[in-house]
């Protein structure tokens, strides 16, 4: 078995190196030198998304019909790794890579068409409504409610840990419609904008201590927040819990190779500046 590139992937390989070369400027390498957690503030991340789209590469998976680019896998591949290896930003996954599946296979036309194309162009920020005081890895026990009022549901309760919450235009939450039956089978997955009467965003602090406006994680608190179940509710009401297994396997492939092999070759140079008896520790 052959796993060497081909001509046609060393070909890309270079014009995915150019692009970079070009594209990240010295003012963006300076930001990210900056960077405790591998984004940029909303205005960087933006600029570098945005970047992206226009080459047609800031959303290497998703299908062509929704504005993929159509990329095989080991073009994919050399795609992530490179970007990973000059140290670009991460793209935010929160609307490209976790909610944007979930939408393409539940989502009603409706949805797909206004929601997916934002989400490309980095329009509108997403942010992600799972876990909640009391419902942590136990998640099907969450609590946040989801009464219909007419054509609306109502929203009480709230959501931790909530990352990048006061940058978000848009959320997408899980929230519990049904009482009866097992604890996940009265969950549904719903969407919504963040500027609703009635949200209230509460930075948690962190022992690095960021800039007010800055922080990674927040508090999400609703009351008495409607929302038109026709616009919020993706898919059936109460089959939530399928949604949310669904979207999983997109937020934990975010855990990739390439990403990998960039913190592993950060670490062997750290390792190689220290010595012992005159010596480096790692060559």
């Amino acid at each position: 078995m052959d796993l060497s590139f081909t001509k046609e992937d060393l070909e890309f390989q270079k014009e995915v190196r150019d692009w970079i070369a070009e594209a990240y400027t010295p003012e963006l390498r300076a930001k990210m030198a900056m960077s405790k957690n591998g984004y940029l503030d909303k205005d960087g991340q933006v600029e570098w998304q945005k970047r992206l789209y226009e080459k047609g590469w800031v959303a290497p998976n998703w299908p062509e019909k929704y504005g993929g680019p159509g990329l095989s896998p080991s073009e994919r591949y050399i795609l992530n790794m490179e970007l990973s290896a000059a140290g670009t930003p991460t793209v935010s996954p929160m609307g490209i890579s976790m909610v944007a599946p979930v939408l393409m296979e539940f989502g009603s036309d409706e949805q797909k068409e206004k929601y997916l194309p934002p989400i490309l162009r980095s329009d509108v920020w997403w942010c992600q409504g799972y876990s909640e005081p009391g419902a942590g890895s136990d998640l099907a026990s969450l609590q946040m409610s989801a009464v219909r009022d007419g054509d609306d549901y109502v929203l009480n309760g709230s959501k931790i840990w909530t990352t990048h919450a006061q940058w978000a235009d848009m959320i997408f939450c899980l929230v519990r419609t049904s009482k009866e039956g097992k604890p996940q089978e009265g969950i549904s997955f719903i969407v919504f904008p963040m500027t609703l009467p009635g949200i209230t965003v509460s930075a948690l602090p962190t022992l690095d201590g960021p800039l007010e406006g800055q922080q990674e994680i927040n508090q999400v608190f609703f009351e008495n927040v409607r929302v038109p179940v026709a616009e919020a509710l993706v898919g059936e009401e109460n089959k939530g819990w399928t949604y949310a297994k669904y979207l999983l396997q997109f937020e934990r492939g975010n855990a990739y190779a390439p990403g990998l092999r960039n913190m592993l070759r950060k670490a062997r140079k750290i390792a190689s500046l220290e010595q012992s008896e005159g010596e480096a520790l790692i060559r």
